[in-house]
C-alpha cells in the first residue's frame, strides 16, 4: 500500500510519517518511508539514521535529470520497467529496525534552482513501485498542496493529511478532500498535537465530510525529540488505532 502523508508546513507530517512507518514495522511489514519535502532535514533525525543520498543522483544528479527532461519537452521518462523495494541501490537508503528511508533529494546551496527535476524522478518512481503483500510505502509530502499539482498522488492508495491546531490547517481539510476525490483517492485525517483545550474545536473546524481516523496527543516527549533532532520513540494507543484502520 502507498500512502501519501500531507498537511501544512509545521502539522507534523514527518512526526506522524516516523510513528506510523516504526508501528507498522512492529507488526512486521516491510516499509519504505519517502522522503519528497525538499526543504525539510529532520526527518531522518526521527528515524535515527543518516540521511541517504539524493535519489536523483541516480539519474545524474539534478542538473542532468533536468536537462534529460527540457530536452523531451518534459516527457522524458526514468524508469522502463516496474521496481520493488528490493530494486533500491544500497547507497540510496538508510535503514534501521525494518524502515527503509529514502530521500528524492535536497535544496543544498543557493541558487541551485527549482526542485522540479527531483520532483519529477520521485514521482515517477513511486508511479513504477510494486508492492508486494504486507509492504508499505509511507511518502512524506512537502508542505501544502503543490504535490497534488505535480500529479504524484495519483500513484497512491490513500491520502493521509495531518491536522495540526491552527485555523490554516482546518481550513485546508476541504481542499485535500476535494482534491482526493478529484482523482479517486481516499482521503483520511489525523488530528495531531490535541489536547483538552482544542479537541472540540478542531473536530468542529475539519471540514464536515472529513473522516478522522485518529488523534494524537500534544506529547511532551515528542516535542522535545523534535526540538533536539532526536529519533522519536513512542508507544501511543492511539498511534495503535490509526494503523488498524489502515491496514
Amino acid at each position: 500500500m502507498k500512502i501519501a502523508i500531507c498537511g501544512k508546513g509545521g502539522s507534523g507530517k514527518s512526526t506522524v510519517t516516523t510513528m506510523l512507518a516504526k508501528e507498522l514495522a512492529k507488526l512486521g511489514k516491510k516499509v519504505l518511508v519517502i522522503d519528497s519535502d525538499e526543504s525539510n532535514y529532520g526527518l531522518s533525525r526521527q528515524m535515527g539514521v543518516e540521511l541517504p543520498m539524493d535519489f536523483t543522483a541516480y539519474f545524474g544528479g539534478k542538473e542532468k535529470a533536468l536537462q534529460d527532461m527540457m530536452l523531451s519537452n518534459f516527457t522524458h521518462q526514468f524508469f522502463n520497467g516496474t521496481w520493488t523495494l528490493q530494486d533500491i541501490p544500497e547507497k540510496y537508503y538508510s535503514e534501521k529496525d525494518g524502515v527503509k528511508l529514502m530521500a528524492s533529494g535536497k535544496i543544498h546551496v543557493a541558487n541551485e534552482g527549482c526542485a522540479c527535476a527531483m520532483g519529477n524522478v520521485i514521482g515517477q518512481f513511486v508511479e513504477h513501485l510494486v508492492l508486494a503483500k504486507d509492504e508499505y510505502a509511507l511518502m512524506d509530502m512537502e508542505a501544502g498542496i503543490e504535490h497534488f499539482g505535480r500529479g504524484i498522488d495519483n500513484s497512491m492508495d490513500i491520502i493521509l493529511m495531518v491536522v495540526d491546531p491552527s485555523y490554516e490547517s482546518l481550513a485546508l481539510t476541504g481542499k485535500v478532500l476535494e482534491l482526493g476525490k478529484s482523482i479517486g483517492k481516499p482521503v483520511y485525517f489525523v488530528l495531531n498535537k490535541v489536547d483538552k483545550e482544542n479537541e472540540t474545536l478542531m473536530r468542529e473546524g475539519v471540514c464536515q465530510e472529513a473522516e478522522i481516523i485518529g488523534e494524537l496527543p500534544a506529547e511532551k516527549s515528542i516535542q522535545a525529540a523534535g526540538l533536539y533532532g532526536e529519533e522519536l520513540k513512542v508507544d501511543l494507543e492511539a498511534l495503535k488505532a490509526i494503523v488498524e484502520k489502515i491496514i
